[in-house]
């Protein structure tokens, strides 16, 4: 017997998992790091957030200035904790940081916006993911 859903809608014909895209690289696994800001469930960030606000690589730091990307995750992950603080009840949080965007000549940070939403995964457990403003 079907529900009402799919007798209006029809079956599923996809469905692509977190870690699918975990897997794919499409998000990245930061739960680990994440535990260690204070963190109890499971935490990802998108590829866009990665590759803009927290990859840095050797030749960043000649081209621009010193840095590393897990000082850059922990400051990612800290301002959202603060945020996460102050406002307990939300299941979608806005919030910024001060980051040195990865353009090849920047040697100061500028504000960054960035979102985080805490939702079920794959099997209905909380998680959270942080993702820039336009992503969904």
């Amino acid at each position: 017997m079907m529900d009402r859903t799919t007798d209006f809608f029809g079956g599923m014909i996809y469905a692509y998992s977190r870690a699918q895209a975990i897997e794919d690289g499409e998000l990245v696994d930061v739960s680990d790091i994440a535990k260690r800001s204070g963190f109890k469930i499971p935490v990802a960030v998108t590829r866009a957030v990665w590759d803009q606000y927290i990859e840095w690589t050797d030749t960043d730091n000649d081209r621009q200035t010193i840095q590393d990307k897990s000082g850059r995750l922990c400051d990612v992950l800290w301002m959202l904790y603060l945020a996460c603080k102050r406002n307990k009840e939300e299941s979608y949080i806005n919030y910024e940081l001060h980051v040195i965007p990865r353009d090849g000549s920047s040697k100061s940070p500028t504000l960054v916006k960035l979102k985080s939403v805490i939702c079920g995964g794959d099997e209905g457990e909380p998680v959270i993911t942080i993702m820039l403003p336009n992503e969904d």
